[in-house]
């Protein structure tokens, strides 16, 4: 499983990179992220066998790092690149918060359920209010103000 999840990180990625050219990136962002809530909708409703737990890794490999491109274009495009590095920086800080934070409440979950099925099914949930936030995304430069001599 996690060979899958490395083979098809690289393949989506990719594929992303190329596909951000002939669609817009909200759309390809809410399209991985849905993509993700169904994926664990699936595995987590039908019984794990070694195909489904390949088939899962290989989804979840493709939907991973195939957010990168159009975030980090999303981030050049509406802010510039002069403090690129930093608003990604932010980006990405906040993604590795929220992964400790699953991890930490899946922990928790489980010592009070005895079972990881919450967590799954909010995993769900933040999957498609993901794919629902982006749909907004304006896709052009943040007009700002420009400052007039006095």
């Amino acid at each position: 499983m996690i060979a899958a999840i490395g083979l098809f990180n690289i393949i989506g990625s990719l594929s992303v990179g190329w596909l951000q050219n002939l669609f817009p990136k909200r759309y390809i962002l809410s399209v991985i992220y849905f993509t993700r809530a169904l994926s664990i909708v699936a595995f987590i409703s039908f019984p794990i066998t070694t195909f489904s737990a390949i088939a899962f890794g290989a989804i979840s490999g493709l939907t991973w790092l195939s957010t990168v491109p159009p975030t980090s274009a999303l981030v050049a495009l509406m802010f510039g690149t002069r403090w690129f590095a930093t608003l990604y920086g932010f980006a990405f800080v906040s993604h590795q918060v929220g992964g400790f934070l699953g991890v930490w409440l899946g922990g928790i979950v489980f010592e009070q359920f005895g079972s990881y099925t919450p967590i799954w099914w909010l995993s769900v949930l933040f999957g498609v209010l993901s794919a629902l936030i982006n749909l907004p995304i304006v896709e052009k430069p943040v007009v700002r103000p420009v400052a007039q001599p006095a």
